[in-house]
């Protein structure tokens, strides 16, 4: 008997249909063909997916849960993904809800080493939210990066991290980029006292991403920010077990245009695979995501999961400085937050502006 695990599936239909558009989702993720025509029993017994519950959600949609093999995942992400929602992403009237998965499959992928606690530790903190901003804008010199991050570093940020559209340009090529700043970094330690970390974004096809971890380690660096939908899982789940020394962060790009529901994607599928922090929008930014929306991912993020350690919930995209202690109250000390535009905007007064908000965050009552 082989071991099976859940997705739960959305669907949008009448009362009348969503017993057979449940029957075919199951089919469609599991033999892709008709029932009648398998010959092999073992199969029609084992691998055709089986529809276990359809809850109606009362507004045109119902949740429907499908119980699948778990071998046929590979115990690889990008077949993980194409069992649960390979075909199915091609149904407009189908989301990918939620993924129930047991031990065995989960325990053969790496999970976040680090998650809120080892994001603390690296620099000694203890039981309090953390702090972040980006290198903004795309376009600048490798050295004003530098001088930009300098400035943040000063005012005592746990966290700096390339904003997700920056590569390996021409106005600022990635090894440049690192190196310039990488000892502005160490500079601003030199004063301070805190070594401030950096997530360099690392892209491109696996050769390009290894060679770049490759020069992030050759300067002292030991988290990196990767974008899991642009590169491919698979090439995600590479980098983070090649890599143990490294904490792992995931960026929402291309995120959206896969109708996964974002706990699901953020708290489940990027954590699972390694995301040390999962970057998602915050309620009340340039996105849409609701508060619930919001708490649901930070939920999936942090709750006991099988052998899977927590990944950081990291809210952002719009976040404001004046918004710290709200933010703090919503999600509590298992919370690193992303200020970049707002902070950025302070301009010769960023560095008093990021102290600022690094007080608020060290100081705040959590209980």
């Amino acid at each position: 008997m082989t071991s099976k695990f859940t997705a739960i599936y959305r669907i949008r239909a009448s009362a009348d249909q969503i017993a057979d558009r449940a029957q075919a989702i199951a089919i469609e993720q599991s033999v892709e063909m008709p029932v009648g025509a398998i010959e092999d029993e073992s199969v029609r017994a084992e691998i055709v997916g089986q529809v276990e519950n359809i809850q109606d959600r009362q507004d045109g949609t119902f949740d429907v849960a499908v119980r699948l093999d778990t071998g046929t995942t590979g115990f690889e992400a990008g077949q993980l993904m194409n069992i649960v929602f390979g075909n199915s992403s091609i149904h407009d009237d189908v989301t990918l809800q939620d993924l129930i998965l047991p031990l065995e499959l989960t325990s053969r992928f790496t999970g976040p080493r680090y998650g809120p606690q080892g994001l603390r530790a690296r620099v000694a903190a203890t039981g309090r939210g953390l702090t972040c901003s980006a290198l903004k804008p795309l376009g600048l010199p490798a050295d004003k990066f530098g001088a930009l991050a300098q400035r943040l570093a000063l005012g005592g940020l746990d966290y700096i991290k390339d904003d997700h559209g920056l590569a390996d340009q021409d106005r600022a090529p990635f090894a440049a980029r690192v190196a310039s700043i990488a000892a502005a970094l160490n500079a601003a330690a030199e004063h301070t006292g805190k070594r401030t970390r950096y997530l360099p974004s690392i892209t491109g096809n696996l050769d390009a991403m290894r060679l770049q971890v490759r020069i992030a380690r050759d300067h002292g660096l030991d988290s990196l920010l990767i974008a899991p939908m642009v590169v491919g899982l698979a090439s995600f789940q590479t980098i983070v077990r090649e890599n143990a020394d490294f904490a792992v962060f995931a960026h929402p790009a291309m995120a959206g245009a896969s109708r996964i529901a974002p706990s699901a994607l953020y708290g489940r599928i990027f954590r699972m695979l390694g995301a040390d922090g999962v970057i998602f929008p915050n309620a009340g930014g340039r996105f849409g995501y609701s508060t619930a929306t919001c708490r649901a991912i930070a939920d999936a993020a942090i709750t006991p999961w099988t052998n899977v350690k927590p990944s950081m919930p990291v809210p952002a995209g719009g976040m404001k400085l004046a918004n710290l202690n709200d933010a703090l109250d919503f999600y509590g000390a298992d919370v690193m937050l992303l200020i970049g535009g707002d902070l950025l905007a302070a301009r010769e007064d960023m560095t008093r502006q990021a102290r600022a908000f690094q007080t608020v965050v060290e100081t705040h009552d959590y209980c």
